[in-house]
């Protein structure tokens, strides 16, 4: 592909979804003086952005007119081609040589067909997953796990790193950034289930919950995911962060991955199966930690209430 921008040119980052994960990429950026435009479907996200002197938009015709790379935050793959492919998307309204940074958890098969169809269009492809989750988001400590062709780099290497604290640049292909991300699910879904599973054993057998979480904060069986879900469930406070029906469809993914590998995934499996019932159990759209209700449920215990209802 004919690269029709010099290297060093991209000023203008566009953010498509400003929700939890593309709202702290868009405040970063404009933070660190990029300028910046975020559009979301949802007026109270754009004000949200616009206070703090970001600018904004509804349509992807005029995002795509004014920027230079263009970072895809939204929910899944299909809201993904969309964004991309629709009939004002991304690939019909950038201008050539732009570079489009695909940051939804997906199947790491599609990213190369993004790249081939972005490419006819003139336009480059960063397959960029991102972790951290909103708290990490908004102080600009994600992590990327970036993979493309050295011309994107060279393209928006720098507007990339604006959003983030830590980019991984882990080759030049397409998708090598999404398998990265799909092993990072794999293993956050299960520690996250493994928490809330510890947790309801050890209030079973009577343990004092604040009590148990200081200790296993201090001790060998501390994982992220515990130290940073478990405060949810102390405080009755599911409001989603990160919901039981991402871990439904990102552990889905895990598990296709594995069926096409012909590799076994029992812990993911496993894992799968408790947000599935969970989301059964009408908690789908909680935070991913009301997988304890599902245990609460089994046992008949008594979980933490907000502090308004205690």
């Amino acid at each position: 592909m004919t690269q029709d921008k010099q290297a060093g040119q991209a000023k203008v980052l566009g953010v498509v979804g400003l929700g939890s994960m593309g709202y702290g990429a868009a405040l970063t950026a404009l933070r660190k003086g990029v300028a910046t435009v975020g559009l979301d479907t949802r007026a109270e996200a754009r004000q949200r952005f616009e206070a703090e002197g970001g600018a904004t938009t509804d349509s992807l015709a005029a995002l795509g007119a004014q920027c230079d790379a263009v970072v895809v935050l939204v929910v899944n793959a299909a809201q993904t081609e969309e964004v991309l492919f629709g009939a004002d998307g991304l690939a019909h309204t950038l201008k050539r040589g732009s570079v489009v940074i695909t940051s939804a958890t997906v199947d790491p098969t599609l990213p190369p067909v993004w790249q081939q169809r972005l490419a006819a269009h003139g336009l480059w492809l960063i397959d960029a997953p991102v972790s951290g989750g909103a708290v990490k988001a908004a102080a600009g400590q994600m992590t990327v796990m970036a993979s493309g062709a050295p011309g994107a780099f060279a393209a928006a290497g720098e507007l990339l790193a604006a959003i983030a604290g830590k980019v991984y640049r882990l080759g030049d292909a397409p998708g090598i950034g999404s398998t990265v991300k799909m092993v990072n699910q794999h293993l956050a879904g299960v520690h996250i289930a493994a928490a809330c599973e510890g947790m309801a054993l050890g209030m079973r057998a009577g343990a004092d919950p604040r009590a148990l979480y200081e200790v296993i904060c201090n001790s060998a069986g501390m994982s992220w995911m515990f130290q940073n879900r478990v405060p949810h469930i102390l405080d009755g406070d599911y409001s989603p962060l990160s919901t039981v029906n991402i871990f439904v469809k990102d552990l889905g993914l895990v598990l296709d991955a594995g069926r096409k590998l012909s590799f076994p995934l029992p812990l993911a499996a496993a894992a799968h199966q408790l947000y599935l019932a969970t989301a059964a159990a009408g908690h789908g759209a909680e935070d991913d930690s009301a997988v304890i209700k599902f245990y609460a449920g089994l046992a008949g215990l008594d979980l933490p209430k907000p502090a308004q209802e205690s």
